[in-house]
């Protein structure tokens, strides 16, 4: 049973694959068409010699879609992240594409086909995607995972990923009891393992995934079956990393040391270091030039409505403990601290002024930092930066908030798109869930995703206090 699952899995990648080849051959014969429409003669001595150079592209296009990772078995995009990859797919199979014609010229398709069967068949393969995920919702390709622990643990899983839409990439096919732990999954979900064991019942009901999720490990890892599984070809799965794949966060109440430390991540080497500093520069030139008239026009508003100084200045805590000064446009009234002690900015603030909460609900008072960004004193993404007194207190409160320092704070960061604007200790503790998942996993395609999600973040309002 789980061969033949898992081979129809494959067929259904193969499938597809193979459906999306033929969508982007299509779309090289109707650009064609469009491209020839009214010249009869001269589109069908094209049309003749079309089909080995449609296939090249759709070859290219597929085989760097491969690339970047659409054509992965369980594996979950969120709607960014797919459309990215999926634009990156594109540039990457352009370049190839470019590169074979400079090789071969007699395989040049004329660059106003091109231009316009590469359209067509980005368009085609997003609405064929859209239509396998919402419309078929083809369990096939989703892995079916069973869960070793049916305490508070494991429970995690029906309170923090209650939506279909969190459980896109799997199927829950139950909960097994560990022996002498207490319940706390509802008794629908369970699944009483037969005398067997583990191994024999996941084989049985054609498991992809076995999730350890018991309360207490010692003396409660069947380690016999758990070695069975992997050696018939089934992933074994801690909980923190489940939740970290599955969420995009770190669970912080059943995170340990030495998951932090032997789970991978933590990318500090010199390219990733490049890579991003360059991503900073060219994100923060670009995004100061497109909108030095808006920075011009908050400033003057600014200035306007309660005279008095335009820009607001406050240390920070960056890199490693390291303090610096942030540059914001004011948005609250001059005397909002006279008293001297440092306050969470809350909902509705009575502190702003006008002109403020509209600078802060479209992120123009954030506008400053790009200067930040481009000294190297900030990132363009990372965990945003927070006051010392706020800084001691927490560290002292939240278990490993110090680890969000191993890196640049950011202008725009993970937390900000998954959570709102966080105002007490416990808003804290929910944001160091996205801000170490941020940490652990940076890298530039993560980086171009939370920039393009931040754009819609600004344009419609969402978590700006």
């Amino acid at each position: 049973m789980k061969r033949s699952r898992s081979s129809r899995k494959a067929l259904a990648i193969r499938a597809l694959w193979l459906i999306e080849l033929v969508l982007v051959i299509l779309s090289v014969v109707a650009a064609a068409w469009l491209r020839f429409h009214g010249d009869e003669h001269d589109r069908l001595i094209y049309l003749e010699q079309a089909p080995p150079r449609a296939v090249l592209i759709a070859l290219c296009l597929t085989g760097a879609m491969t690339a970047f990772g659409l054509y992965q078995v369980h594996v979950r995009h969120r709607r960014m992240d797919f459309v990215l990859r999926l634009l990156l797919s594109f540039v990457t199979g352009g370049v190839m594409l470019v590169v074979i014609y400079y090789l071969v010229p007699q395989a040049y398709i004329g660059r106003g086909v091109l231009a316009i069967s590469l359209g067509i068949s980005l368009l085609a393969i997003v609405l064929l995607r859209m239509l396998a995920l919402h419309v078929l919702q083809i369990d096939v390709l989703k892995k079916r995972i069973l869960v070793y622990g049916a305490g508070k643990n494991a429970n995690l899983i029906n309170t923090q990923l209650r939506r279909a839409s969190d459980r896109r990439s799997f199927v829950l096919v139950g909960f097994v009891p560990a022996p002498g732990q207490a319940v706390a999954v509802d008794s629908a979900c369970l699944i009483v393992p037969p005398e067997e064991g583990l191994f024999a019942l996941a084989d049985r009901l054609g498991i992809d995934e076995v999730l350890m999720a018991p309360d207490e490990r010692r003396g409660g890892m069947p380690m016999e079956d758990m070695l069975q599984c992997v050696q018939r070809g089934m992933a074994v799965t801690d909980l923190s990393t489940f939740f970290e794949r599955e969420a995009g966060m770190v669970q912080m109440s059943i995170v340990d040391p030495s998951w932090l430390v032997l789970s991978g991540g933590f990318d500090y080497s010199l390219p990733r270091r490049l890579s991003k500093r360059a991503f900073d520069l060219v994100a923060a030139s670009t995004i100061l030039i497109l909108t030095s008239p808006l920075m011009l026009l908050t400033a003057l508003a600014v200035w306007l409505e309660s005279g008095g100084p335009i820009l607001y200045r406050q240390i920070r805590v960056g890199e490693r403990g390291r303090h610096f000064e942030i540059v914001k446009f004011r948005s609250m009234r001059v005397d909002a601290e006279v008293d001297g002690v440092a306050r969470w900015a809350s909902r509705d603030d009575n502190r702003s002024t006008r002109v403020g909460r509209l600078i802060r609900k479209t992120r123009l008072d954030e506008l400053p930092q790009l200067f930040s960004v481009l000294r190297g004193d900030m990132s363009f993404v990372g965990p945003r930066p927070e006051r010392p007194h706020f800084v001691d207190m927490l560290s002292g409160e939240i278990r490993y908030y110090g680890v969000r320092h191993s890196v640049k704070p950011g202008l725009t960061g993970w937390a900000q798109l998954r959570y709102p604007y966080g105002a007490s200790v416990r808003d804290a503790d929910e944001k160091l869930k996205f801000d170490l998942f941020y940490v652990k996993n940076h890298g530039l395609v993560f980086d171009l995703m939370i920039l393009l999600q931040t754009v819609e973040v600004v344009l419609f309002g969402r978590g700006a206090r």
